[in-house]
């Protein structure tokens, strides 16, 4: 666990970015390492998604851009932490979409996991 709140705000971030990248989005065992059993997400398409969902979800997905901004991590009790920010996605240059996030994330068996996560456009 993050010895510090700024460690853990910097630990919690790069763990979000990872969920970016190509190679955990399609790499079933690291998502489910990543998010919780009873992960939740309520998308910024206003769908809700299971762990299981994203899972299928994001190995049909394409490949895009997108950029992580202004994060900010309080920690709500020992093992507990919501992070917040902006996000910019780019699928084509006309097709730029930005959205406020929020993720609650828990300690649990020694790695921090991903319990819910909430998108909403901007």
């Amino acid at each position: 666990m993050a010895s510090n709140s700024a460690d853990l705000a910097a630990h919690l971030f790069s763990l979000e970015q990872q969920l970016l990248q190509p190679s955990t989005r399609l790499d079933s065992f690291a998502l489910t390492s990543l998010l919780a059993e009873n992960f939740r997400e309520f998308g910024s398409s206003g769908r809700i998604y299971t762990r299981q969902q994203i899972i299928e979800a994001l190995a049909a997905e394409l490949p895009h851009a997108v950029s992580l901004n202004d994060p900010l991590c309080q920690q709500l009790a020992e093992n507990v932490a919501l992070l917040t920010y902006r996000s910019t996605r780019t699928i084509a240059p006309e097709a730029v979409s930005h959205a406020l996030r929020s993720s609650l994330w828990v300690y649990r068996d020694n790695r921090w996991q991903i319990l819910f996560h909430h998108g909403t456009p901007i």
